[in-house]
């Protein structure tokens, strides 16, 4: 009878683990804020695959966590190679763990969104997507958070030498950290999802982030000036474990993949809609809007762009066709 109960417990174990191992809900994570670009398009994507899916008669479905709710990026990319998290829309945090994304990282490097689309044709996919891959991350999407901008509570920025002593929040990026050094800030890394409390309590003074992610999550509340710099443009990257990624069936892969074409163009679209508007709600809710003198900014940057060429594999081939390409 002791055999039969470890024969049958040993069943219902085996039985267990592999439904677990079956497991058909995807689950699809962001760190973004509700309202934000990267939240609205992630939706988006994710409401577009459960539809593709019931129409092949494919018994998958995405689950979508926003806001941070299965942690914050740094936890989220780790849970990816786990396999514990099966998509994530990732951003400046990567560059962290594949150097080459550090491309996104140089200021004034990128253009226009026309400049983008070359340099994701160009250099993204041929250097960048198979570097991220060796380090265990299957790039499926490239999307937009967007052009990066200073608010702060003291005074408009229009040269480097305003940012002077102030505390300007960055992502968990050491190349941004080493930007904001360059241009005499005192970078302070944080989680976005600390950020408002951050800035409400005068432990930063200020931030860099495109629009979207100012007004979603309300920074205007705690923030008197918005700098135009757009000093970086950030793309957002849906991201999976190679491994993990490489075990779906194929039928699921080219649903994900389509989606994430689709949610790309969406994005962009939404992207370029909201831009001025977004703008013209921070001075409505009361920022002051100045457009800081780029040259100065350009001229102070070049260290960064040092930097990169010495240390980062392919850097000089890599910056050399993102500049050809703006031409």
């Amino acid at each position: 009878m002791k055999n039969k109960t470890i024969t049958y417990t040993t069943i219902a174990l085996t039985s267990l683990m592999s439904s677990a191992v079956l497991a058909k809900d995807l689950k699809v994570a962001t760190s973004a804020q509700l309202g934000s670009l990267q939240y609205n398009t992630t939706q988006y994507f994710t409401e577009y695959a459960n539809e593709e899916f019931k129409k092949a008669d494919i018994d998958y479905s995405m689950k979508f966590f926003g806001a941070a709710q299965l942690g914050k990026d740094k936890d989220v990319q780790q849970k990816l190679k786990l396999g514990t998290v099966d998509l994530a829309l990732l951003t400046s945090t990567l560059p962290t763990h594949v150097s080459e994304m550090a491309l996104f990282e140089l200021p004034f490097l990128v253009s226009d969104r026309d400049h983008v689309a070359k340099i994701e044709e160009k250099v993204f996919w041929p250097y960048i997507a198979p570097a991220a891959e060796k380090k265990g991350y299957q790039v499926i999407g490239f999307w937009e958070n967007g052009f990066r901008n200073i608010t702060n509570a003291k005074r408009p920025i229009n040269t480097p030498e305003d940012l002077q002593g102030l505390k300007i929040r960055t992502p968990n990026s050491s190349w941004r950290v080493k930007m904001f050094k360059n241009w005499g800030a005192n970078p302070t890394p944080m989680s976005f999802s600390e950020v408002f409390i951050g800035l409400q309590t005068g432990v930063i003074d200020g931030q860099e982030n495109p629009y979207t992610n100012i007004y979603a999550a309300k920074l205007h509340e705690v923030q008197g000036y918005v700098s135009v710099t757009n000093h970086v443009y950030t793309p957002a990257y849906l991201t999976a474990g190679s491994r993990h990624y490489g075990k779906l069936p194929q039928e699921v892969r080219t649903i994900i993949e389509d989606a994430s074409k689709n949610a790309q163009q969406w994005g962009y679209q939404e992207a370029a809609r909201l831009e001025g508007e977004l703008r013209d709600k921070l001075v409505a809710g009361g920022m002051e809007l100045n457009v800081a003198d780029r040259k100065s900014f350009v001229d102070a940057s070049q260290p960064i762009y040092d930097d990169f060429v010495q240390n980062v594999n392919n850097g000089l081939a890599m910056l050399t066709i993102a500049m050809e390409t703006a031409e």
